[in-house]
């Protein structure tokens, strides 16, 4: 579980990076300086029933991911959107990064598609 939750950190930051170059110089100072705060400042933190993504550097949590087989809806490794701080979304799983099928952006997991 631990290299899924890393594989999820790193897709977050390429999917910040390729945003952040769009329409700009990839090269610049500042650019690479944003860049950078932004990989300093993801982290997760492990609970009994989730574990929690979190965007330190503005103070926000990305989503959150099942860390249990007990639980009724949902399966380990589930992405599920952040409804509050300390709670996920309970509406619908975003993917599972045990399986590698979920579309995610820097912003949090992507929004339902009926």
């Amino acid at each position: 579980m631990k290299e899924q939750i890393q594989k999820l950190i790193e897709d977050i930051k390429a999917d910040y990076a390729s945003w952040h170059q769009r329409g700009r110089s990839a090269n610049t100072e500042v650019s690479q300086k944003m860049v950078a705060r932004f990989n300093e400042g993801i982290g997760y933190t492990v609970g009994k029933k989730y574990i929690k993504i979190t965007k330190e550097n503005n103070g926000c949590v990305w989503g959150f991911v099942v860390n249990t087989d007990d639980d009724k809806q949902f399966r380990k490794g589930d992405i599920l959107k952040a409804a509050a701080w300390n709670a996920p979304a309970r509406n619908a799983p975003r993917g599972n990064i045990l399986d590698g099928n979920y579309q995610i952006q820097w912003t949090g997991p992507l929004y339902l598609r009926w």
